[in-house]
């Protein structure tokens, strides 16, 4: 299949996403930072740090995906 095949077989499919215009992103707001005491099992927090700088933020992305994922329906 070419690429320009591949596409129009994207475009077609009724469950495809539409295309995203990256030049204008959204700006996302969000609440300020809080500073916590947390207690993590050693091999998660290996884990998170050998993924290299910004492993507290990963893993505050980790918590809110599944906070969301966890919010009643009309409040997402």
């Amino acid at each position: 299949m070419t690429e320009e095949e591949l596409e129009r077989a994207i475009a077609s499919d009724p469950d495809s996403d539409p295309p995203v215009d990256w030049t204008k992103p959204p700006i996302i707001i969000r609440p300020p930072k809080e500073s916590v005491h947390l207690r993590v099992d050693r091999d998660v927090l290996t884990w998170f740090r050998k993924e290299g700088r910004g492993h507290l933020t990963r893993m505050n992305a980790v918590l809110r995906a599944y906070m969301e994922a966890h919010l009643p329906r009309q409040s997402r």
